[in-house]
């Protein structure tokens, strides 16, 4: 897309209450208006554009300023403790409840999403998702990056892209951001339910060969962890 064609669609969904893809759509609308701007000789429109992107850039800082404020003052309203080797705890039972058609778009903060069974935990939460979020519309993961040249970096980038690709045929944008200072783990949805799991997806403990729990994960056994469940009705950003 052009600079001016993210710029529309970011200010569309700004309006609309889509804040989380907005801000996205701001980001690489600015980008592109940099390099235009760093070409252009015109003085006049030179000035015309750096005054737009500071607009624009103000806008995204905004957005960015509010989701983090409405974030930190959400109130606990459950919590739940695992236990070593406890079971019934698949990602329906934690969270399912709080998705619905109510929303819209997901942040999902998992620093570790390089082994073969963490992207494949990635993958089960998009199904979960999917099913149950009728009105998704975007999906933004942040997470540590791999080092190019290695069979993990390749791993996650096929990864990646297949989900890119799959979700996009459902109307689902699939965004990635990297971060090599994340470390919580959490899932931000747009109804304004913020789900906390200090194990991240990953709080399940290998299954056995041939037995239950190898693909229905209320059967497999569970690594001890807490995970709290906050509501913040400023969050909503639908």
């Amino acid at each position: 897309m052009s600079a001016i064609d993210y710029l529309k669609k970011a200010v569309e969904y700004d309006m609309n209450g889509r804040k989380l893809e907005s801000l996205k759509l701001y980001q690489s609308g600015i980008s592109a208006l940099l390099e235009i701007c760093k070409t252009e000789t015109n003085p006049e429109k030179k000035l015309h554009f750096q005054r737009k992107i500071d607009e624009y850039m103000t806008r995204a800082e905004q957005i960015k300023a509010t989701i983090t404020e409405q974030r930190s003052r959400g109130e606990i309203i459950d919590k739940i403790h695992i236990i070593a080797n406890g079971t019934g705890y698949g990602y329906e039972r934690i969270f399912g409840k709080y998705l619905n058609d109510s929303v819209k778009e997901i942040s999902l903060e998992e620093p570790y999403l390089r082994e073969y069974y963490q992207l494949i935990n990635l993958v089960r939460f998009c199904e979960l998702v999917v099913l149950k979020c009728r009105n998704l519309k975007f999906l933004n993961v942040t997470t540590v990056a791999i080092p190019t040249g290695t069979n993990q970096h390749n791993d996650q980038k096929a990864a990646f892209q297949a989900l890119t690709n799959d979700l996009k045929s459902r109307n689902i944008t699939f965004s990635i951001d990297f971060s090599e200072q994340l470390h919580d783990r959490q899932i931000i949805l747009s109804n304004g339910y913020i789900i906390k799991i200090g194990r991240g997806l990953h709080y399940f403990l290998p299954a056995d060969k041939f037995c239950l729990g190898q693909y229905n994960f209320d059967f497999r056994k569970c690594k001890e962890t807490n995970i709290d469940i906050f509501y913040c009705p400023e969050n909503k950003t639908s």
